[in-house]
Order: structure tokens, then C-alpha cells, then sequence
């Protein structure tokens, strides 16, 4: 639980820390692609197309496919969901994790420039896993704090490399749980949504 609500106040507080305007990032020199792609009504489709991570608890690796989707309530704001598929190598053992993790994604409008948004996003969420040789497939509770670059090749085109910390607890009912860092690679695409023609 110390975790968890840990994690809450990291979230929160860097995000008034890094839009105070203390800060001095440069602002962007002019409206430009990313302004269009997250506006509010827009949609975000993807994914986060390969990861190598590290868990603090165990030698454990990682690789994942997360599909995603989500939308835009305001302008730099979304919610969505990611699905995961995660493949992680544990003492020659192999486990397939599986499971769906709501986000929220905020947009800075400071410090990216022109063809580009730093962003921030929370997840939380369940994941069960397939171990070869287990009786037992734990049902897991997921959080995790992200932190990304959206660079935009086109309007409506990001790939966006992204650092984030995820807290897994294998069994809900239990105390113990683990957490890891990650790097990973995804790729957007911004669609315009009903009353927003991206022009």
C-alpha cells in the first residue's frame, strides 16, 4: 500500500512541478502538428511496440506488444486503455502475462517544440499469467508512472521512446509485490474525432 500511494504523489507531484512556469522550459515557437493531434474529441491508437525491462525482486527480462487505445477529454488529456502482452524470462523459466491497464496521459505544452510533446501517464490495472510448468495462474494488480517523448513525423504520427517504473503485486490478497524499470519504443496515431477535421 506505502507503494502505491507513493507512486500517486510521485505522479502528482511532478506534474505541478514540471508545468509551474518556474520551470523555464522553452515554450514552442509556434502552433505545429502536435497542437492538431491532441486536441480534445481526438482518439489515440497504437502501441508500445518493444520494451526491455529489469525487476528490481528477480532477474527477470521482459519483451511486450501493448496494443492501446484512448481518448482525448481535453486538450493534452486522454484516457484509454492498454493491453498487454508481455513475455518475460525468469531462471529458464517463461511466463506470458496478459491483462488490460487503464492509463491517463497528460501533454506538456512547454519543452517539446514545435514537432513534439514530453508526456506523463499513470496505469493501473490487472494482469494474469500462463507459467510453463504452474498449477496456478495468479491474478496480479498493476500501477506504474511513465514518462515519454512524443516525437511526430506526421500530424498524426508519433513514435514516442518512454522510461517508466511499474509495480506488480502477483497476488492482491497478499503483502509482498516487486517492481521494475522499463524502456520502450511505441508507436501513435492520432485520429481526428467527430467535429475535429485536423485543419
Amino acid at each position: 500500500m506505502r507503494t502505491i500511494l507513493l507512486l500517486l504523489l510521485l505522479f502528482t507531484a511532478s506534474t505541478k512541478a514540471i508545468s509551474q512556469d518556474t520551470l523555464q522550459l522553452p515554450a514552442t515557437s509556434a502552433p505545429g502538428e502536435a497542437d492538431v493531434s491532441i486536441a480534445k474529441g481526438n482518439w489515440l491508437v497504437g502501441a508500445i511496440i518493444g520494451s526491455t525491462g529489469y525487476n528490481f525482486s528477480t532477474d527477470t527480462y521482459s519483451l511486450l506488444v501493448n496494443p492501446r487505445a484512448g481518448y482525448f477529454i481535453g486538450q493534452n488529456f486522454v484516457l484509454g486503455a492498454e493491453f498487454l502482452a508481455n513475455l518475460e524470462s525468469l531462471d529458464e523459466e517463461t511466463n506470458f502475462r496478459y491483462g488490460i491497464t487503464p492509463f491517463v496521459r497528460y501533454y506538456y505544452t512547454q519543452g517539446g517544440g514545435p514537432s513534439g510533446r514530453i508526456f506523463q501517464e499513470g496505469v493501473v490495472g490487472i494482469a494474469g499469467s500462463s507459467v510453463e510448468g504452474a498449477d496456478d495462474e495468479p491474478v496480479s494488480f498493476v500501477i506504474g508512472i511513465r514518462f515519454g517523448y512524443a516525437h511526430f513525423i506526421a500530424r498524426n504520427v508519433s513514435i514516442e521512446p518512454i522510461l517508466g517504473y511499474t509495480y506488480t503485486k502477483a497476488d492482491i490478497g497478499d503483502s509482498s509485490g516487486g517492481g521494475g524499470l522499463a524502456l520502450a519504443l511505441g508507436l501513435q496515431i492520432y485520429l481526428p474525432g467527430r467535429g475535429t477535421s485536423g485543419e
